[in-house]
């Protein structure tokens, strides 16, 4: 019998060794753990790993505040954002810095870690672990007592935690005292159990756009297909969201078919395409384990059993068709999801309405399993879902058309009636209304067509954006026309719509062609006083007006005022908007005193019926002050336009046309005032914001360049005579920039031309030249008399 172990303090429970009568206990020291040890299999790192350097910073910077703290970090986020690859680079890390244990753990059932805990404790040797009889739950608390005694480093990494519940304490190690390592673990929970027990809770995100490009780059690279990335990169990357697992299969995809990621982004976009083709399965080359749609959907079992029981399937399959860029929280409490949610529980009596607490509890229970995100309650854009995981509830729901009209029906009764009251809210309804559009398809044209496409596209006019205006009236006009047949009122509304957007693209001859189509229609389909054939009438003789066809637009609208009178009544806003383009007309004839007697009594009645903010109040004053300038009262219509233009940019915007319109008059009636400097600082701020929203070549923008050289040239005969010179170049330049408009706009740029051409005489005059001078007099005199176009 080997005698010769050494007697080491502590309690004596070991073997008894016979020594004459002397019996002694020797206590046998358990053996030192290994120098360094790893328990479990950290996932391989993914090709072409982004380091995330800010988020890795947040990681660190909070671990570092906790000084000697044991830290548990939980790493939070929807499916596939690469929270255990940055949790596996944390375990990589630990290992090379020496940690002397890391642990890794599929924590996605608590009995994995409870066996791994087992497994560990016999590695280390704690203290009391591995008896006779095998009981991994004992030996998993003999090595969480370890951790917590241990003055060894150590790191245990929990991956896909779900049981965050602080009564499990034997799934998580002890974070008080001292301690000497740290717990990261990952999750799709948000909720409070998730910073709870001290825990401090980490948000990841997608890729930014410069990371999930920088991925691509080197994952095709790395494969000798640098080629396939062509110009379409950052579309594609936007088109998957950044989301990194979607980017690894989308990368191996293209290796693999060979196709260009321009090809592969046609083929992406196609609704009809399925997402498990564009993202296979196939394509898991870093072994992530999953289909990109199964991946992001994995917690939603979960979540639909959670109070209240049932919601959760049929509320994110409806959130699926709204804007990834987030909708309002307030869309919740509608009657129709209310109503949609009930429909389709699956834990209830039929038909059995959730309250309104209960629909807000399912959103959070959303939230808390990172399905979707709901933010800022007051936010217009607080609650949004990731595409790629809209996409796939999209995909996987049995009925298509039932959550995509709920959208729409919750979209359209939130809608305000008068979008400039929110203008952030009317935006981001406006995108939740297109998302909608494209992803509900033709689900909204049943029977007629959804009245949210037509409000949207009402919105995109009042807006004031031409542009989107016309390429969505454009896509009803043509969807309506297919679907319900040409001469359906939805058609005709949207053949209107398209007119009006024209029109305020400033393409009158197409919007011209276009509205007297559809007012003959309207007239012989639904006779000559119904509302819609007036209204078309209406819009065409405003056009006619903008197309300076004024003979046309004033007999057009002096018909159309009489009969809104008799069918609608002095008040209602359609006679007021009659009124209001009547004076127009009438001031551009030369009948100012009739003009400004009808914009004094509309602006009344717009105060007294719309109220002081509404933009056709403002539209009002803006006319009227237009009259007091042509009739010489410069200071009141400046007085006019000064409140005017601080109104719209405080209601409307700087970049809302009406905005720009009311910039560029109040610039007119500085010049008429003689303060030539201030006109021309503010034209120079309208005309940089007419050509970056309308595009240099709109006709706004070429009628304010040309404005803005007279002026210019004006301002530099402050420097006579010592400056004769380049004020002469101005001029010439003012001329050039002038004259071509004159032939197509002579009452506009007839004018402008003739102040060049005199302004170019006084400067001769003064280099005396008179007999240039005299000829820059007689071609002042030979332009044709014109005035000013509001």
């Amino acid at each position: 019998m080997n005698t010769r172990n050494e007697i080491r303090g502590g309690t004596f429970n070991g073997p008894t060794i016979q020594a004459g009568r002397i019996a002694i206990t020797v206590v046998p020291q358990p053996p030192e753990p290994p120098p360094q040890v790893l328990v479990g299999r950290i996932p391989a790192e993914a090709t072409a790993f982004q380091p995330r350097a800010v988020l890795r910073a947040a990681v660190d910077r909070a671990h570092e505040n906790h000084g000697t703290v044991v830290l548990t970090q939980l790493l939070a986020g929807g499916g596939g954002v690469g929270k255990t690859q940055l949790a596996a680079h944390y375990a990589r890390r630990a290992l090379a810095e020496g940690t002397d244990l890391v642990l890794w753990a599929d924590a996605s059932e608590p009995q994995n870690v409870t066996a791994l805990y087992a497994r560990a404790a016999g590695v280390v040797h704690a203290p009391g672990a591995g008896g006779r009889q095998v009981d991994a739950e004992h030996d998993a608390a003999c090595f969480l007592s370890w951790l917590a005694t241990t003055e060894r480093s150590w790191l245990v990494v929990l991956d896909n935690a779900t049981e965050l519940d602080t009564g499990r304490q034997d799934l998580w190690p002890d974070t008080a005292g001292a301690g000497s390592g740290r717990v990261l673990a990952t999750t799709r929970r948000r909720d409070a159990a998730a910073s709870g027990a001290a825990r401090s809770l980490v948000d990841v995100g997608v890729y930014s756009p410069a990371e999930a490009i920088a991925y691509l780059r080197e994952r095709l690279g790395r494969a000798g297909c640098a080629h396939l990335l062509d110009d379409t990169a950052s579309a594609l990357v936007e088109a998957l969201g950044h989301l990194p697992l979607a980017l690894g299969h989308a990368a191996a995809y293209l290796v693999n078919t060979r196709r260009t990621s321009g090809r592969y982004l046609e083929l992406f976009r196609r609704r009809a395409t399925a997402l498990d083709r564009v993202l296979p399965r196939s394509a898991d080359a870093d072994g992530y384990g999953r289909a990109v749609a199964t991946s992001l959907l994995l917690a939603l079992d979960a979540a639909q059993r959670e109070e209240p029981r049932g919601l959760a399937v049929p509320a994110i399959r409806l959130a699926a068709h709204l804007d990834p860029a987030g909708h309002p929280r307030s869309l919740w409490s509608t009657a129709a999801v209310a109503a949609h949610l009930a429909r389709h529980r699956t834990d209830a009596e039929p038909d059995a309405e959730p309250s309104v607490d209960d629909v807000l509890d399912v959103l959070a229970v959303l939230h808390n399993y990172s399905l979707l995100t709901d933010a800022d309650p007051a936010g217009p854009r607080s609650v949004a879902v990731h595409a790629l995981t809209a996409r796939a509830a999209r995909e996987s729901a049995p009925d298509s058309a039932a959550p995509g009209l709920a959208a729409a029906d919750a979209l359209l009764e939130l809608w305000p009636q008068d979008d400039h009251g929110d203008l952030e809210l009317t935006a981001a309804l406006r995108a939740n209304a297109d998302t909608v559009r494209a992803t509900a398809g033709e689900h909204l044209w049943r029977g007629e067509g959804h009245p949210v496409l037509f409000r949207a596209g009402n919105s995109l006019l009042e807006g004031g954006l031409p542009t989107a205006a016309t390429s969505h009236w454009a896509d009803l006009a043509t969807t309506s026309e297919r679907l319900l047949g040409p001469e359906h009122p939805g058609t005709l509304s949207a053949l209107a719509g398209l007119g009006a957007a024209h029109r305020q693209a400033g393409r009158t001859t197409e919007a011209i062609d276009l509205l007297k189509r559809v007012a003959a229609d309207h007239r012989r389909l639904l006779g000559p006083r119904h509302t819609d054939t007036l209204v078309t009438q209406a819009n065409l003789a405003a056009t006619y007006e903008q197309a300076d066809r004024i003979a046309e637009a004033t007999a057009l609208l002096e018909r159309v005022l009489g009969d809104y009178h008799r069918s609608l009544g002095p008040d209602d806003p359609l006679t007021l908007t009659a009124r209001a383009n009547l004076a127009a007309c009438y001031a551009r004839s030369g009948r100012t005193a009739a003009a400004t007697a009808i914009e004094e009594q509309v602006l009344a009645d717009r105060l007294r019926v719309l109220g002081p903010d509404h933009p056709h109040t403002l539209i009002t004053r803006a006319n009227l002050a237009t009259s007091y300038w042509l009739a010489g009262r410069t200071a009141e219509a400046i007085a006019i336009e000064e409140r005017v233009l601080a109104d719209r940019l405080r209601l409307l915007g700087p970049d809302h046309p009406s905005t720009l319109t009311v910039g560029f008059n109040l610039a007119a009636s500085y010049r008429q005032a003689g303060r030539a400097t201030d006109a021309v600082d503010l034209l120079a701020r309208v005309l940089a914001d007419t050509e970056r929203v309308l595009g240099p070549e709109h006709a706004e923008s070429v009628s304010r360049r040309r404005w803005l050289a007279v002026m210019l040239t004006e301002r530099a005969l402050a420097g006579l005579p010592a400056e004769v010179g380049g004020a002469l170049r101005d001029a010439a330049r003012a001329i050039e920039t002038v004259e071509p408009g004159v032939a197509d706009h002579p009452e506009e740029f007839g004018p402008v031309l003739r102040a060049a051409y005199r302004l170019t005489a006084d400067l001769l005059d003064h280099s005396q030249r008179p007999l240039e001078a005299a000829d820059f007099r007689q071609r002042a005199d030979r332009v044709p008399p014109g005035g000013r176009k509001g």
